[in-house]
């Protein structure tokens, strides 16, 4: 019997869980610090960000086909024995802990900015951690079906930001590669924020149920997620001047202030409202990885205890100190800098031993 039959996931629930992993806050903020490091030319380091991702997710896929029914968690105990391994668990523990603090204390912080200025952080983080919990504690299978339905639910974004097109400007975006391809090459390091998540297929293989699609599949979550950046730095580019999109911290929601209707005003409001379940998307499989993780350490099976946990343990720390915008850069630079070790360097140093490595079975047939 498999070990994670219970939470199998589908294909299409495997691929909106790394989807909706990766379209989170670096949305939000990645016109502008392409802009800042690559001008208009910013658009094209999304690209070769999304290239650097899909070669990192196809190594992820190669090393976890070798042994299709562990974890990262389990491939750990297993090489490097029972207490070694265990260290190495809690580096990961703690590496899908910061991604989604990072990600909770960002959207506090953006509620804080554009809706409820006068609401406490962590009045803002008890509200968030209601439905948090709610959907966590169901499992895997739940936070895909989750996943699958608010990517359903959010497509009408990218047709009604097509509604300001009349006041934009192509003009801005040439010449192409004004400044030569060192900046374009330097600005992919803004985008690798926004890309992680694939990383989590190290999680997801083995709950997939027909794996022989993992590989088409991250290849297509990669994919959705580089559209829609390219779709709102396009935008962005091209509605705001060069020197304009950088005095903005998230040009994404001043982009949307531009859009009325007769009978509707605000939409960046409700841009801003159906955005949060996006960004719950990319918190709460961090969120279950972490306590996932926590758990096996444990050697207990139900997560929903470390779960409960942990959330108090956020609600707590905001109660006692309110990140200010430069804690929140800390804590986004110290998650990129644990996804490009886990996320890009780990499965390149690891997938030829690992390939190198004959399976028990093939052993005991030799």
């Amino acid at each position: 019997m498999k070990r994670y039959a219970f939470n199998e996931l589908t294909v299409f629930q495997y691929i909106f869980l790394i989807h909706g992993a990766q379209v989170g806050i670096g949305v939000l903020s990645m016109p502008r610090e392409l802009a800042e490091v690559a001008g208009t030319d910013g658009w094209i380091s999304i690209i070769l960000g999304w290239a650097l991702a899909v070669i990192a997710s196809l190594l992820i896929i190669s090393i976890m086909k070798r042994y299709p029914d562990k974890t990262i968690n389990d491939l750990l105990t297993l090489f490097f024995g029972k207490w070694l391994g265990k260290a190495c668990i809690v580096l990961i523990a703690l590496y899908c802990a910061v991604a989604a603090v990072t990600v909770i204390t960002h959207t506090a912080a953006i509620i804080n900015s554009w809706i409820l200025s006068r609401t406490p952080g962590y009045v803002v983080t008890i509200f968030l951690a209601i439905p948090c919990y709610m959907i966590i504690q169901g499992g895997l299978r739940v936070l895909g079906r989750y996943a699958e339905l608010i990517f359903y639910m959010t497509l009408w974004m990218p047709v009604v930001l097509m509604t300001a097109m009349p006041h934009t400007k192509w003009l801005y975006l040439l010449p192409i590669v004004k400044e030569g391809l060192g900046p374009i090459v330097t600005g992919t390091k803004s985008t690798i924020l926004s890309f992680l998540g694939f990383e989590l297929a190290f999680f997801l293989y083995p709950f997939l149920q027909r794996k022989q699609y993992a590989s088409l599949g991250i290849i297509v979550a990669n994919t959705l997620s580089m559209l829609i950046f390219l779709h709102i730095t396009l935008f962005s580019y091209t509605f705001f001047s060069p020197d304009e999109i950088t005095q903005y911290t998230w040009p994404t929601l001043n982009l949307w202030k531009v859009i009325e209707y007769r009978f509707l005003e605000r939409m960046d409001i409700i841009f801003l409202a159906f955005y949060l379940f996006y960004l719950s998307t990319t918190s709460f499989p961090y969120l279950y990885f972490t306590v996932f993780s926590t758990s096996q350490m444990m050697g207990t099976v139900d997560h929903r205890k470390h779960l409960a946990i942990f959330l108090l343990l956020i609600v707590l720390a905001l109660w006692l100190y309110t990140p200010n915008f430069i804690d929140l850069k800390k804590l986004t630079e110290l998650w990129s800098f644990g996804g490009i070790v886990f996320g890009y360097a780990l499965p390149a140093l690891a997938v030829v031993p690992i390939w190198l490595l004959r399976r028990p079975s093939e052993e005991r047939k030799a």
